[in-house]
């Protein structure tokens, strides 16, 4: 994909890789030189992605009370 660089040094940055980055308007973006001498665009706001321990995080539902709890912790069914 091709784009023109206006007199200010302003690019548009084609849809397809809006998409892909899911930038939208006011989104960050970052410019980053690689080891190649090639320049990265990547989404400098987008939240990281969930560690495998961050996933395993959160409630488990509806369970028991803490009346039940207590019951089967002291043997009393």
């Amino acid at each position: 994909m091709t784009t023109t660089v206006t007199a200010k040094g302003q690019v548009t940055i084609p849809k397809p890789v809006r998409d892909l980055l899911e930038i939208v308007p006011g989104s960050k973006v970052d410019f980053r030189r690689a080891a190649d001498g090639s320049v990265v665009l990547t989404r400098a706001d987008k939240k990281q992605p969930a560690s495998r321990f961050a996933k395993l995080r959160g409630h488990a539902g509806e369970g028991l009370t803490t009346d039940a709890i207590m019951a089967l912790t002291r043997s009393e069914r």
